[in-house]
């Protein structure tokens, strides 16, 4: 029998490659517009609800209590297991992050940002339904998204040059969604088999600003080189703009070597495809 996954936040970058991963998978799929539609009706006999919904930084302490409880108040009346992605930002800052992270590490995030993403965890974790956290590094997309990659490290790499936001020598985590979120239709199809709340991390790549260079450089068949990005014009921007204190609150993730374990979720889905880096990395430049 057909399975119905309901989609919210659709056209944004998890949800849209989540839509076609389930899609592919045979799946009929509901696309949820939070302006115009009711959720709870929207959720009535699907099986799972992918939130894709990710309001602007800035927006986060007004909205994100409010959304999940509503998704959590769905899932409760249509019985739907909830899958929502997750990131690095609840495991702190230095000392209190280790460099490999993943479901066993305490989250010690005092940051605004980082306390918002642990209080909307833990509301799932005391939820009475079930949920799979699907844990990714920053995002790798095939089509323009206006992600930290797109829109400012790669934008001048047909001219063979990046410009990279933190230390070039220091390992950062990556997800490709294609790969991340082809993850989320076998994990659905097992949830019968999983707890009421199950955190997986999805390892991607963990590239230095030196080794994303380079294999920018073997995607486009020419040197790249990289040098650092000037956060100078976001501190200007501060006073101006609400998103740019969010930007310089998560500077640190570009200093602090970190990956992502995902050991857990390839146990449960060894067959899991993983596109090469450089592959990866032609696509979300052939935007």
């Amino acid at each position: 029998m057909t399975q119905t996954a309901l989609i919210l936040g659709a056209t944004g970058r998890f949800g849209r490659n989540a839509s076609a991963a389930f899609r592919d998978a045979g799946w009929d799929l509901r696309l949820y517009d939070r302006t115009k539609g009711d959720l709870l009706n929207a959720a009535s006999g699907a099986d799972v609800i992918v939130n894709g919904w990710n309001p602007p930084y800035s927006k986060w302490a007004a909205l994100l209590p409010g959304l999940t409880r509503q998704v959590i108040e769905a899932a409760r009346a249509s019985g739907a297991t909830v899958m929502q992605p997750a990131n690095v930002y609840v495991y702190g800052f230095r000392d209190a992050m280790p460099r490999v992270v993943g479901p066993e590490v305490p989250q010690r995030a005092t940051n605004g940002l980082g306390r918002l993403r642990i209080e909307m965890e833990q509301s799932y974790r005391d939820a009475d339904v079930q949920v799979i956290l699907l844990r990714g590094g920053d995002f790798l997309d095939n089509q323009a998204s206006a992600g930290w990659f797109d829109r400012i490290i790669a934008k001048d790499a047909a001219k063979g040059k990046l410009s990279y936001p933190g230390a070039l020598d220091q390992p950062h985590s990556w997800a490709f969604l294609p790969d991340m979120t082809a993850a989320l239709p076998p994990l659905a199809e097992m949830r019968a088999d999983l707890g009421q709340f199950t955190d997986l991390a999805f390892g991607g790549y963990t590239l230095t600003g030196e080794e994303l260079a380079t294999a920018c450089g073997a995607a486009v068949g020419r040197e790249v080189t990289v040098s650092p990005m000037s956060w100078l014009p976001l501190q200007i921007a501060r006073p101006f703009w609400a998103e740019a204190r969010y930007l310089l609150e998560m500077r640190y993730l570009w200093d602090q070597p970190h990956e992502l374990d995902g050991t857990a979720l390839a146990t449960l889905l060894p067959d899991l495809p993983q596109t090469p880096a450089e592959d990866a990395i032609r696509a979300a430049l052939e935007l």
